[in-house]
């Protein structure tokens, strides 16, 4: 699902202005490139975030047991300024049956520019902290995950290099991530 939506507080559905409830997340990331041996800021460069609800829910999603098409809470996209960093306000994931917490991101390098490229993955949460923030509402109305990051069949091809570390705020939490 592909929005265009470019904002960087995703808490909101654009569609019904409703915010999606849950544990606060600030997170930045911070995008390089290599370049002569040396790591530069990517000015820019568009970043894509997506990820579920606190009840393991997507927007603009049609599955068995509900149906979001229409909706656009919990993704949008930033452009990196010239430190290559890019921020967006959004929720601590919630989970769903068959998969750890996490947050998908894509990357897009000039994205208007013929000769672009496109990195797409997923950031992880220690499983620690993630007990921790789902023992509170709205989070623990679904109950204890099933899927812990090592046993999630994605996260054990090398998720543990995508793992956030988020620090407490007076708000929820705030992470970043460096590429």
């Amino acid at each position: 699902v592909d929005e265009r939506l470019h904002r960087s507080d995703i808490r909101s559905d654009p569609t019904s202005g409703t915010i999606t409830p849950g544990t606060p997340l600030a997170l930045t990331f911070q995008i390089s490139r290599v370049r002569a041996g040396e790591c530069h800021p990517l000015q820019g460069a568009q970043i894509d975030i997506w990820h579920c609800d606190a009840a393991g829910i997507y927007s603009d999603v049609e599955d068995p047991g509900f149906n979001t098409i229409g909706k656009k809470f919990l993704r949008g996209y930033q452009l990196t300024d010239a430190q290559g960093a890019a921020q967006f306000l959004t929720i601590y994931p919630g989970w769903y049956p068959i998969r750890t917490v996490h947050i998908h991101f894509k990357i897009r390098t000039a994205p208007l520019a013929r000769g672009s490229f496109e990195f797409t993955s997923q950031l992880y949460f220690p499983d620690d902290l993630t007990d921790i923030v789902h023992t509170a509402l709205p989070y623990s109305s679904k109950g204890r995950r099933r899927v812990r990051n090592q046993h999630d069949f994605i996260f054990r091809d090398g998720g543990d290099r995508l793992m956030l570390t988020p620090s407490q705020t007076d708000k929820g939490y705030a992470a970043a991530f460096t590429i």
